[in-house]
């Protein structure tokens, strides 16, 4: 990939929305596959009332609009200020308190997982058809959208064209949890529930542009004990907290 090219990829620019000041990709084809579209605001004349507690809205009791489900709501029941990074704002929001609990709890895929998933780690990589696994150190691209494969090759895959996650656990595919939620995305349970339980693995399944059916790829963590398994245990808890927000943003 040229210079030329990476940089327009990583572009941004600061644009003022009426919910805020949000940083956003130049071009709109670069932006994160986690990120969410801002809400239509449910328009003033349609809202006499709050939608959580019912109280009349007048000079005193003034509405607010939630920022990230777009419902209207009073000061009471929408005013917490809270990061909203799936939306780009560069300050913390008005959301409900609904919507803020959820938001609390992305935030530690932003300031966790994430930067377990751009550090990388190392597994042993099937991609394919290919005979033999190759050790390869893969980890998520700055802006996102990739997932890198480095090794003796090097392969990108573009992270909203994988249609279905799998984790392994102790060398077998994990039962499936609210699979009914996760149409496309399975793997839903968490990689570790206790016991003695632990990831050893994910199996992905990716769609590559203008082609028919899908390619599989497997990685699989080394059998040592030692703290490159710990990364790459970590590294398989964060991607399958992405593919939750990943099959979230397709669902919006």
């Amino acid at each position: 990939m040229s210079s030329e090219v990476a940089a327009r990829r990583d572009a941004k620019k600061l644009v003022r929305s009426p919910s805020g000041l949000r940083m956003v990709p130049e071009h709109r084809a670069f932006g994160s596959p986690f990120g969410l579209e801002e809400p239509q605001w449910v328009p003033d004349k349609e809202c006499p009332r709050c939608m959580q507690c019912d109280a009349k809205f007048d000079f005193l009791t003034r509405k607010h609009h939630c920022r990230r489900c777009g419902k209207c709501f009073c000061d009471k029941c929408c005013g917490q200020k809270v990061p909203l990074r799936r939306m780009c704002f560069v300050d913390p929001v008005r959301q409900c308190a609904e919507c803020a609990l959820v938001s609390h709890k992305e935030a530690e895929f932003y300031d966790k997982q994430l930067k377990v998933l751009l550090s990388g780690a190392t597994f042993l990589v099937t991609l394919g058809d290919a005979e033999k696994p190759e050790t390869m150190v893969c980890r998520l691209s700055g802006n996102q959208r990739y997932l890198l494969l480095e090794g003796d090759s090097r392969h990108e895959i573009e992270i909203a064209r994988i249609s279905a996650v799998q984790v392994l656990t102790e060398g077998f595919p994990a039962p499936e949890k609210d699979s009914h939620a996760y149409t496309g995305l399975l793997g839903s349970q968490p990689v570790s529930e206790g016991g003695n339980v632990r990831a050893t693995g994910m199996s992905l399944q990716c769609t590559a542009p203008g082609a028919e059916g899908t390619t599989q790829l497997k990685l699989t963590a080394g059998e040592d004990a030692s703290a490159g398994r710990r990364q790459s245990t970590a590294w398989l808890a964060a991607m399958h907290k992405a593919t939750k927000l990943l099959y979230e943003s397709r669902d919006q």
